[in-house]
């Protein structure tokens, strides 16, 4: 007898309905065709076991399974409860009229119990697409495929209970959950906050304008200055998160199977990788690819501490990813691409010694030590990096001082109502949503100068040896910072300060 079975596999962060055929008949073997990796090869062992330790079997018959399309190469083990409920079926050992209306899928123990699955979310938002009715899946993945609504969704914790639902008419518990309303109720504040900081105010005024216009920005200071304390801070001030966005980050985190039973994320993402990763953690890829450190921090911030320790050639892949704001993967028979518009932060010391220019130092950096630590970072790269700020040590009193710093929802105020304006602004563009983003022929129409503003910054280049590089950022950072002062023209003041945000660009630094 002949039956199908529905089931799901996840490519890039779209999912692709797989039809299971299990056909049984008289004879001896079990043959799965339709390009299985090992896991779902040595499914028939952990089927088996699940199934006798229910009260059911494998029948000794011709088994044939194909899993369609049958070009298409599947992986992992969440097709076991797919294909447990198709050999039951196929073997009339229950009866399940209603099984083409589900899509099934769940990892299967030797007890018959289910383990969680990758891709809940991107799976159940194709099967809505589809028409089906619903979706049965283990219960540690019921929250986050419950996001989708029009969709029934039954979260089991054992096969058992999946077999009383088709043979018995045994209710399975749906879960229904208000995607809006939970995911205002989960807008809190990360528990890092500005106002634990002492001192810096100058630095907490350069991180308000990075978020502000979504600008990368690189920290170098020594060590204990503060660098790392005011990066982790960063996702606190960034605007709230749409749900459009928060549905877009819980796709990508739910492929690497990250989410489980937290549901629709509703806090910026941080992620904050060693400097010993390797250029395909980090853009993503592998022989079946996944998503790496850049797409795990989409709509989020991406730290990078200690930046020169990176490897120069994993830090150099970044650079498509950070101009495109996607990273595409390709293989020989399929392309997957990934979304990855994040903030970069990153931070690093002045020199191999951390104390550059420090007279009370005991260590010090000849200048041949110093250019080969700073020449590990390409131009090319810092040339997307649009603030480069010197942190210095926090003086003891500051320190030691009582009163609180401003707050993290302060701060998140202004750079709220500064992004306003900018998505206001370029509402008629389709990929640009924030100054950090703007093209040249843009930077043209929204950064216009006033003549003694020209001057301003034609002197600031020539005295200060900036690069041609800067000028463009330099414009685009000025144009954030009028945003933050609700100013419609960019003005000298606006220039100056944001002249201030250029240091590697100076000379005695990278020359």
């Amino acid at each position: 007898m002949l039956r199908k079975v529905f089931g799901s596999a996840v490519f890039g962060v779209e999912a692709t309905t797989i039809t299971v055929e299990v056909n049984i008949d008289s004879g001896i073997g079990y043959h799965l065709v339709g390009l299985p990796d090992n896991a779902i090869k040595e499914s028939n062992f952990r089927i088996a076991a699940a199934l006798q330790n229910n009260g059911y079997k494998i029948p000794g018959k011709k088994i044939i399974i194909n899993m369609s399309p049958a070009d298409l190469r599947k992986e992992g083990s969440a097709y076991d409860l797919t294909l447990a409920m198709g050999i039951l079926t196929a073997s009339k050992q229950i009866a399940a009229d209603n099984l083409e209306d589900f899509l099934i899928m769940g990892e299967l123990s030797l007890d018959g119990s289910l383990q969680p699955i990758k891709g809940a979310l991107p799976i159940a938002i194709k099967a809505r697409e589809e028409g089906y009715k619903g979706f049965i899946l283990p219960i540690q993945n019921v929250k986050e495929a419950a996001i989708v609504d029009g969709l029934e969704v039954y979260g089991v914790e054992n096969i058992s209970q999946v077999i009383k639902y088709f043979d018995k008419g045994e209710p399975l518990e749906q879960t229904i959950i208000n995607t809006r309303e939970e995911f205002e109720k989960n807008l809190d504040f990360p528990e890092f906050d500005f106002s634990d900081v002492r001192g810096q105010e100058s630095i907490k005024r350069c991180m308000e304008i990075a978020a502000a216009g979504g600008h990368n920005i690189i920290l170098i200071g020594p060590p204990g200055a503060g660098k790392t304390m005011l990066a982790k801070r960063l996702p606190s001030i960034l605007p709230p998160m749409t749900l459009h966005e928060a549905l877009e980050t819980t796709k990508i985190h739910s492929v690497v199977g990250r989410v489980k039973d937290t549901g629709l994320m509703s806090q910026r993402p941080f992620r904050s990788p060693h400097h010993t990763i390797s250029d395909v953690a980090l853009v993503g890829g592998g022989a079946y690819p996944q998503p790496g450190e850049i797409s795990l921090s989409h709509n989020g911030v991406l730290f990078l501490d200690e930046l020169p320790e990176f490897k120069r050639g994993v830090l150099e892949v970044m650079r498509q990813p950070l101009e495109d704001r996607e990273v595409t993967i390709s293989r020989a028979r399929f392309t997957v691409t990934y979304p990855s518009s994040f903030m970069l932060v990153a931070s690093m010391n002045p020199s191999p010694s951390g104390y550059f220019n420090d007279p009370d130092s005991p260590i010090t950096s000849s200048p041949a030590e110093m250019q080969r630590y700073l020449s590990k970072i390409s131009g090319p790269l810092l040339d997307r990096i649009d603030i480069h700020i010197e942190v210095t040590p926090v003086p003891f009193e500051k320190l030691s001082e009582e009163r609180k710093g401003e707050s993290s929802v302060d701060i998140r105020k202004r750079v709220t109502k500064a992004r306003k304006i900018q998505t206001t602004r370029f509402d008629t563009f389709e990929n640009v949503h924030y100054n950090a983003q703007m093209s040249t022929k843009q930077i043209r129409v929204y950064c216009k100068l006033e003549e003694a503003s020209k001057q301003l910054l034609k002197t600031a280049m020539e005295r200060l040896n900036l690069s041609a590089r800067a000028y463009d950022r330099i414009l685009k950072v000025s144009r954030t910072i009028a945003d933050l002062e609700e100013s419609q023209d960019v003005l000298g003041s606006h220039i100056s300060e944001a002249i201030q945000y250029r240091s590697l660009d100076r000379d005695g630094w990278l020359g």
